[in-house]
């Protein structure tokens, strides 16, 4: 199962958010639920980076089963507000999938504690 936790502020802005585990769903390369969860966190990574100039830290896996994302803490607010538009683009994305093929993937929103 894929599993993917939203890490939010405590005023519910999407600072982070961690993706681990494999759907298996269908054979590598057949697996639809595995290629449109990375659809979307991938274009939505490079939407944020691309339309908003921002470099998140990026940490990834090297079989595919784990990556983390996390926003830098000094953003302008122009910046931060487009970022937070697409970031909850992807979470819409997300529970669309899971709503589907909730078997296979879980959506797991906290917020996080300072």
């Amino acid at each position: 199962m894929i599993k993917i936790t939203i890490s939010r502020t405590k005023l519910g802005s999407i600072q982070s958010f961690k993706m681990t585990g494999h759907a298996d769903y269908a054979p590598h390369g057949q697996d639809l639920v595995c290629a449109g969860t990375t659809a979307v966190v991938f274009g939505s990574i490079n939407a944020v980076e691309e339309l908003c100039n921002v470099q998140a830290t990026i940490e990834l896996g090297s079989d595919g089963g784990f990556l983390t994302y996390k926003l830098p803490n000094d953003l302008d607010v122009h910046a931060a507000e487009k970022a937070q538009t697409l970031l909850e683009g992807l979470v819409v994305s997300l529970k669309t999938i899971e709503l589907d093929y909730g078997k296979y993937i879980r959506l797991i929103e906290k917020v996080q504690e300072v």
